[in-house]
């Protein structure tokens, strides 16, 4: 009894220990699901903002490219109409019209208007009006140039963000795998303790009815002894006298 009781005590602890580390495994497995999924998510959102990061740089561009035509086409038919202004005055036969011109307001307002010769002459607001148009082509091709940068950019973190979220999903996989692994074993074990302790639970019960069937039966059994001590020594009682006559 004293040894089933302290190899049931060590199962008893050995089923608990199991049991502990089953319940840890579990809870680390269920863990690595929620991060994995996390992981998951975060892919998809990021490859989401990449792609729409690209349909925005695509509109941009195409806004960028529409613009720069724009302004080098007006500055093509100014520089002519430059020339041709140019040429009339320098033969002398439109001085008149051109001073006359100079007082005219232009259509559409870009800086304040620079005097070239005569005060607010043709030429001189056709020149300014160059000079505006091809600052904001080069305004616009610098934006353009930070925008493609900050684009490319995003790209890269993005990309090297998705990267690492992969690796640690293949990292956590593998973490999940191995928990599962030392579950199975740990389930394994722990049925496999429950089984000896209710084998050891049976020899107990054995153990106890024996000693309670001797116990019980110790009073008969001695008496029986008794008794058959009784007759043998009646015996030699008898055989003794016997001899003596």
């Amino acid at each position: 009894l004293k040894e089933n009781d302290r190899t049931t005590y060590e199962k008893t602890e050995l089923k608990k220990d199991l049991e502990t580390k089953i319940a840890q495994l579990e809870a680390l497995i269920e863990q690595l699901a929620e991060e994995i999924a996390a992981a998951k998510d975060q892919i998809d959102k990021t490859e989401v903002e990449i792609k729409k990061a690209s349909q925005t740089r695509e509109e941009e561009n195409k806004e960028f490219q529409s613009v720069v035509a724009d302004q080098r086409a007006t500055q093509a038919i100014l520089n002519k109409a430059l020339m041709k202004l140019k040429d009339f005055y320098e033969k002398g036969i439109g001085k008149a019209v051109l001073l006359q011109s100079g007082k005219q307001e232009p259509p559409v307002k870009f800086n304040a208007y620079k005097a070239n010769g005569a005060s607010n002459s043709v030429i001189g607001l056709i020149e300014q009006i160059i000079e505006d148009s091809k600052a904001l082509e080069a305004e616009t091709t610098a934006g353009e140039t930070q925008a493609q940068a900050d684009y490319q950019q995003f790209v890269k973190d993005g990309n090297n963000l998705i990267k690492d979220l992969q690796a640690a999903i293949a990292s956590k996989l593998k973490a999940s795998a191995s928990a599962d692994a030392d579950k199975a074993q740990a389930s394994a074990s722990h049925e496999s303790t429950v089984g000896e302790l209710e084998e050891l639970a049976q020899v107990e019960a054995d153990l106890h009815a024996e000693c309670d069937f001797v116990i019980k039966n110790f009073d008969v059994r001695q008496k029986a002894r008794l008794q058959e001590m009784e007759a043998i020594q009646k015996a030699k009682t008898i055989l003794s006298g016997s001899n003596a006559k």
